[in-house]
C-alpha cells in the first residue's frame, strides 16, 4: 500500500549532551516522526521520544565516518519518499558547524517540505553549565565561536584573528589542533590567559581540564582529555564561581614554584 503522507525533512537540535536540554518543539517533533536518522553526539536517551519511527544511526565522529554527508542527503530523501516524516536529529544546533544548511538545500532540491528547530549549541551551554559566562561586564564584550578544523582539516584562519581580539574564544572540534591553538596565542602574548576545556559536557561523563594557555596541553595529558570537547579562552574562566577553586589551586602551585626558584 502506497504511503500517502506526505514528504518531510525537520532538522532538530538535540542539545549539548543533557537529553532535557532539548527543546519542546523537538521532543514534538520526534513524537510525530516516521524515521529518526540520529547523529553520534545525541543522547540515546531521546530517542525514546519517537516509539513508532524507524531509527537510523548516521553518525560521523573525527576519523570514523559511517556515512559521508553526501550518503546521508540521499537517506534523508529515500526516507521522507518512502516513509513520510524524517528528523534528522543532530547534535547542538543544525545550524552551528552541523552542516544544517547543506541538508535543508539537498532536501529542498527534491521538493520536500522542511523545517529547522533550533537546539542549544555546546558552545554556549557547556561553559554556562560551569559557570562561565562567555560576556560579563568589564571583562569580556564579545565572544568567538570557532571551529578548530575545517573541511581541509586546518585550523580555521579566523582562529588566528580571534587570539588577537580581547573577546572570549570557543573552539569546536580542536582537540587535535590544541597544540597550535596554544602556538597561536602564545605568539600574541597570551600565554597567562586562562582556558578550560570541557569534554563530554552537560553529561553524566563530563570531564574538566582547567588551566592557561601555557599550561593546559600538559593538563590535557594529565587528565587524558579527548574529543568530544570544547574550549573556552578568557578572562571570564577565571571569573566562574565553579571554578574558582581550580584557579586557586593553580596560583598555589604557581607561588610554590617561585618560591622553590627563588631558593636554588
Amino acid at each position: 500500500m502506497r504511503n500517502k503522507k506526505t514528504p518531510k525533512l525537520t532538522l532538530v537540535g538535540a542539545g549539548p549532551g543533557d537529553p532535557d536540554l532539548i527543546s519542546v518543539k523537538g521532543v514534538k517533533a520526534l513524537a510525530s516522526a516516521d524515521v529518526v536518522l540520529y547523529d553520534a553526539l545525541i543522547n540515546r536517551e531521546l530517542l525514546e521520544y519517537a516509539p513508532n519511527a524507524k531509527k537510523v544511526f548516521v553518525g560521523k565522529r573525527v576519523g570514523l565516518h559511517t556515512f559521508t554527508q553526501d550518503e546521508i542527503n540521499e537517506k534523508i530523501v529515500q526516507n521522507a519518499f518512502q516513509y513520510g516524516h524524517v528528523v534528522r536529529l543532530k547534535g547542538g544546533d543544525p545550524f552551528i558547524f552541523g552542516r544544517g544548511t547543506e541538508e535543508i538545500e539537498y532536501a529542498e532540491s527534491f521538493g520536500l517540505e522542511t523545517e529547522n528547530i533550533a537546539g542549544i549549541t555546546s558552545a554556549i551551554a557547556v561553559p554556562s553549565n560551569l559557570g562561565i559566562a562567555l560576556t560579563k561586564r568589564g571583562i569580556s564584550e564579545s565572544f568567538w565561536v570557532v571551529t578548530g578544523t575545517t573541511s581541509k582539516n586546518k585550523l580555521s584562519k579566523d582562529a588566528h584573528l580571534a587570539a588577537k581580539s580581547t573577546a572570549t574564544v570557543v573552539i569546536l572540534m580542536g582537540m587535535k589542533k590544541l597544540n597550535e591553538i596554544v602556538s597561536v596565542f602564545q605568539n600574541e602574548n597570551k600565554g597567562e590567559t586562562p582556558v578550560a576545556i570541557i569534554q563530554n559536557g552537560t553529561t553524566l561523563n563530563e570531564h574538566i581540564g582547567i588551566g592557561t594557555i601555557n599550561s593546559i596541553s600538559e593538563e590535557v595529558k594529565s587528565k587524558k582529555l579527548s574529543s568530544p570537547a570544547i574550549i573556552v579562552i578568557g578572562e571570564v574562566v577565571r571569573e566562574s564561581h565553579k571554578l574558582r577553586s581550580f584557579y586557586c589551586e593553580i596560583k598555589k602551585q604557581t607561588n610554590m614554584q617561585k618560591e622553590s626558584s627563588m631558593m636554588h
